[in-house]
């Protein structure tokens, strides 16, 4: 893939992502996909990202905006900036409770591409101001 092609890519994840489309996101990933989640373990593999994204969608209502999507020359790696909008939904154990609450976070993400689809997922926020927006 070149530089375009991995843009397209990641705009599509990002564009099913803000649809709530999660077999959208789903097949744009590689089967051994590696999620990289901002405090946490290291996911493996595609059913621990399905896994990830059924509890988001239950806990929380978010959407992408602001989109920047960047991509190397050789389409091997790119970054993506945002805000994220979004409705603390259902309690996430361990976090405070929901009742909700709605947040603009800005987050990054940072992706590995291999043969036309996205290999890793790596995306860091600010933990502390998301807990200050919920009213922790």
């Amino acid at each position: 893939m070149n530089r375009t092609e991995t843009e397209a890519l990641i705009r599509g994840y990002f564009d099913a992502f803000n649809r709530g489309d999660a077999k959208g996101m789903l097949a744009l990933l590689a089967p051994d996909v590696s999620h990289h989640v901002n405090q946490g373990e290291v996911r493996e593999g595609i059913e621990r990202f399905r896994d990830f994204l059924d509890h988001m969608n239950e806990t929380y209502r978010e959407e992408a905006r602001n989109l920047v999507v960047m991509a190397t020359d050789d389409g091997a790696r790119a970054a993506a900036e945002c805000t994220i909008r979004g409705t603390y939904l259902e309690t996430d154990p361990g976090l405070p409770e929901a009742n909700g609450q709605t947040y603009a976070l800005p987050v990054g993400s940072f992706f590995e591409v291999a043969g036309g689809r996205i290999k890793r997922v790596t995306t860091y926020y600010n933990l502390q101001d998301w807990l200050r927006q919920v009213g922790a």
